[in-house]
């Protein structure tokens, strides 16, 4: 049951191409915007979509699979878990991050 406790899975189309670097070490980090869609009805019974932005991050082998075949567009499905951190910004601000460390991409279709 430990693997159950910090797991998240999300299907979505990505919002621009991998953001792709190395780090010192040779190791690669890639940073994803992943849209996921939900729509329902309002109380009028009109069709209301609304789309969420979520920032993901790959780290090694999974980080090249997305550099070489991910794109703006493509509809894909991470499995990762959530991590949050802080930092302090150029300007001197403590700032707050939560993000999806995926361990797995799934590729459904790309982009037309």
């Amino acid at each position: 049951m430990n693997a159950l406790k910090n797991r998240v899975q999300l299907i979505g189309h990505l919002g621009m191409d991998p953001e792709v670097k190395a780090i010192e070490n040779g190791n690669k980090l890639a940073r994803l915007r992943l849209a996921t869609n939900e729509t329902y009805q309002n109380a009028k019974g009109e069709k209301v979509t609304e789309t969420q932005w979520h920032t993901v991050v790959a780290w090694g082998k999974t980080a090249e699979i997305a550099e070489k075949l991910l794109t703006k567009g493509a509809e894909l499905v991470i499995e990762g878990k959530l991590v949050s951190r802080s930092y302090t910004d150029k300007d001197g601000q403590k700032r707050y991050v939560t993000e999806v460390v995926a361990n797995e991409l799934l590729l459904l279709s790309k982009k037309s």
